[in-house]
C-alpha cells in the first residue's frame, strides 16, 4: 500500500493533500511586541515594568499558553450541585487549563496586587499586563478584574479590609472552597444584577435582615448574573431597612461550614465560555455590611470605575490579538500573484484596523495612568478619570465587534472555522460592551457626570487643550463638541459620547503617535474622509508606515 506523498508521486498517483499557500502557525510570538503599548507604558509612569512584561509577552504568545486558552474554552466549566451522598456542595469544576491561566495571571499581578504596591504606575503596569496576557483568552480575566475592583469597595469597611485585603492582593492562586483566612490568596466575585432590573440595581429585591451581631445580616434573594461562582468572597447588593446596601458574602464561613450559595444553573453564553456565570440563590446567607446602610451605590462606584477600565483594556487586547492574527495570515497568504499584505486594498484594511487598535491601546493606557494618579490623590486626574473612563468604555467596546469581524474576514474561510481561534474572539467581543453597563448606561452616565460634576467637562477639555493648534481638524472637533454640549440630551447622548471618544483618541495620537498615524486618524475619524467600513482610508494615507508600525516583525 502506498503510504507517503512521495511514494504516491513516484507511482504517478495524485497528491491530493499537498498543502501550499497556507500561513504557518502564528505561535510562538511575542504579545508585547507593540510599539504603542511600549510607548504608553513608559509615558504613563510604569516603564519599570518593561522587562517583566516582555517576559509575559513571550509567555502569552507561547504554544503552551495558547493551548491553555483553547482548551479552557473547549472544555467548559461544569456545575456540580450535590456530592455522591446527596449533600449540597454547589461547586463548579474547571479544566486544568483554566487553573494554569489563573495561576499565571495572579502571579503576574493582574488581579489586586497593585493595591499593595506603593510604586507610581503600579496600576498602569497591571493594565499593560492585561493588554499582553489578554492575547490568551478573556474568560479568566473576569475573576481577576472583580478581585482588583473589590479592594477599593471593601476599604469602605476598614475592619473587613484589614482581614481580607492582604489575601486579595496576594499573588498566590489557591483554588478550592475553604475558610478564607486559612488560604494564601483569595478571589472576589460580585452579585449585583437581578432578573427584573439588570443594570437598574435600585430595583433589586434581595433583602438583608440584621442579626443580633453588629454588621452581620442574612440575605434572601436570587441574582441573575454572578460570574466566577468559585471565588472565595462576593460583594453583593441587597435591600436593608435603610435602603440598598453592599455586603461581603463568603462561600465558606469562619467556622468552616458552607454559606448558603445555591447555584441554580450556569449561563449558556454566546462567548466567554471558559468562565462560569451563575444564578445563585441566597436563603439565610450570612453577609457582612460594607459601608453604611443605604449607600450601596456609593460603595461600589469605585469598583465600577475599575471594572469599566478593564472592559476597555480587554477590548483593546482583543483588537490587538485579532490584528496580529490578520496580519500574520496576510503576510503568508498569496492571491492574484502577490502576498495579501502587498495588495493595496488589503494593506488599506490592515492599516485601518491598525489605526483603530493603536487608538484603543493609547486611550486604555491614558485611562490607566489617570486611575493610578487619581488613586494617589490627584484631583484633576480624578475628574478626568470619572468622565473619560465612561467615554472610553462606551466607544472602545462598541468598536470591538466590528473590528474582530473585519479581522476574521482577512482570513477568509480559514477565519470562520474554530481551529483558527477567530470565532472565539468574535463571540467574545460583544460581551465587553454589555458588561458593567451597556452602551446606553454609559452614555447616560456621561450625561450625569456633566450635569452633576462640572469639573469633569473642564478636565476633559483641559486634556484636549494639550494638543491645541497641532491639527486643524482636531481643533474644529473640539469646537463642535463644545457646541454640542449645550444641547446635550438623552436622545443625542450616543452621538455626544462618540464625538468625545474620537476627539480624545485623536488628541492623544496627535500628541504621541507618528505623523502618519495621527494624520490618518484625524482625516478619517474627525475629518470625514472615510467610508462606512474598515479599509476605506483615503488616497495619500501612509499605509506602509501605519502597517509597519503595527505588525510584529514588520512587513
Amino acid at each position: 500500500m502506498v503510504s507517503t506523498l512521495d511514494e504516491q508521486r513516484a507511482h504517478g498517483g495524485p497528491a491530493t493533500h499537498d498543502v501550499t499557500n497556507q500561513a504557518p502557525p502564528l505561535t510562538p510570538y511575542d504579545a508585547f511586541e507593540d510599539t504603542a503599548l511600549l510607548e504608553g507604558l513608559r509615558r504613563e509612569g510604569a516603564g519599570w515594568a518593561e522587562e517583566n512584561l516582555r517576559r509575559l509577552g513571550r509567555q502569552a504568545g507561547s504554544d503552551q499558553a495558547q493551548e491553555w486558552a483553547d482548551l479552557a474554552n473547549r472544555h467548559e466549566p461544569e456545575l456540580r450541585t450535590h456530592d455522591r451522598y446527596g449533600n449540597r456542595v454547589d461547586e463548579v469544576e474547571f479544566h486544568p487549563s483554566w487553573h494554569h491561566l489563573m495561576r499565571t495571571a495572579i502571579a503576574e499581578g493582574l488581579a489586586a496586587s497593585p493595591w499593595a504596591d506603593d510604586r507610581a504606575g503600579a496600576h498602569v503596569a497591571r493594565t499593560a499586563g492585561g493588554l499582553v496576557w489578554g492575547h490568551t483568552e478573556a474568560g479568566h480575566g473576569c475573576p481577576t478584574s472583580m478581585t482588583y475592583a473589590a479592594v477599593p469597595a471593601l476599604r469602605r469597611q476598614p475592619e473587613l479590609a484589614k482581614v481580607y485585603e492582604p489575601l486579595l492582593t496576594s499573588r498566590e492562586y489557591e483554588p478550592g472552597l475553604r475558610v478564607p483566612t486559612e488560604k494564601r490568596g483569595l478571589l472576589a466575585g460580585m452579585g449585583m444584577t437581578e432578573k427584573q432590573g439588570g443594570s437598574d440595581v435600585r430595583t433589586n429585591t434581595t433583602t438583608a435582615t440584621p442579626t443580633s451581631e453588629p454588621g452581620v445580616y442574612t440575605l434572601r434573594g436570587h441574582k441573575w448574573f454572578t460570574s466566577a461562582p468559585m471565588c472565595d468572597v462576593f460583594l453583593v447588593l441587597a435591600q436593608t431597612p435603610g435602603g440598598l446596601s453592599c455586603f461581603l458574602v463568603p462561600r465558606v464561613l469562619p467556622d468552616g461550614t458552607r454559606n448558603t450559595f445555591r447555584i441554580q444553573r450556569l449561563k449558556d453564553k454566546l462567548g466567554n465560555r471558559s468562565n462560569a456565570s451563575a444564578e445563585p440563590e441566597f436563603d439565610g446567607t450570612v453577609a457582612w455590611l460594607v459601608g453604611p446602610e443605604g449607600q450601596g451605590l456609593k460603595t461600589i462606584i469605585e469598583m465600577v470605575n475599575c471594572t469599566r477600565l478593564d472592559c476597555v483594556m480587554m477590548s483593546a487586547a482583543l483588537m490587538r490579538k485579532s490584528l496580529v492574527e490578520a496580519g500574520h495570515h496576510a503576510r503568508h497568504r498569496s492571491a492574484f500573484g502577490a502576498r495579501l499584505v502587498d495588495q493595496p486594498l488589503m494593506r488599506n484594511v490592515l492599516a485601518d484596523l491598525a489605526l483603530e487598535s493603536e487608538a484603543a491601546t493609547t486611550l486604555t493606557l491614558r485611562l490607566a495612568g489617570a486611575a493610578d494618579r487619581a488613586i494617589r490623590g490627584d484631583d484633576r486626574e480624578t475628574a478626568f478619570r470619572r468622565i473619560a473612563t465612561a467615554v472610553g468604555k462606551y466607544w472602545v467596546t462598541k468598536r470591538g465587534p466590528a473590528f474582530t469581524a473585519e479581522a476574521l474576514e482577512c482570513l477568509g474561510g480559514n477565519g470562520y472555522v474554530e481551529d483558527s481561534g477567530m470565532p472565539r474572539h468574535y463571540r467574545e467581543a460583544p460581551l465587553l460592551s454589555i458588561w458593567e453597563g451597556s452602551g446606553n448606561v454609559n452614555a447616560l452616565d456621561v450625561l450625569r457626570a456633566l450635569s452633576r460634576e462640572p469639573g469633569t467637562a473642564e478636565a476633559l477639555f483641559g486634556e484636549f487643550a494639550r494638543a491645541q493648534g497641532a491639527d486643524a481638524r482636531l481643533d474644529a472637533a473640539v469646537a463642535r463638541l463644545r457646541n454640542r454640549l449645550a444641547g446635550a440630551s438623552q436622545t443625542t447622548a450616543r452621538r455626544l459620547v462618540e464625538e468625545m471618544a474620537l476627539t480624545l483618541q485623536a488628541s492623544l495620537l496627535v500628541r504621541y503617535a507618528p505623523p502618519a498615524v495621527a494624520d490618518a486618524f484625524c482625516a478619517t475619524r474627525l475629518g470625514g474622509d472615510w467610508g462606512q467600513a474598515f479599509g476605506t482610508l483615503p488616497e495619500g494615507a501612509d499605509l506602509d508606515a501605519i502597517v509597519g508600525r503595527a505588525l510584529p516583525g514588520g512587513i
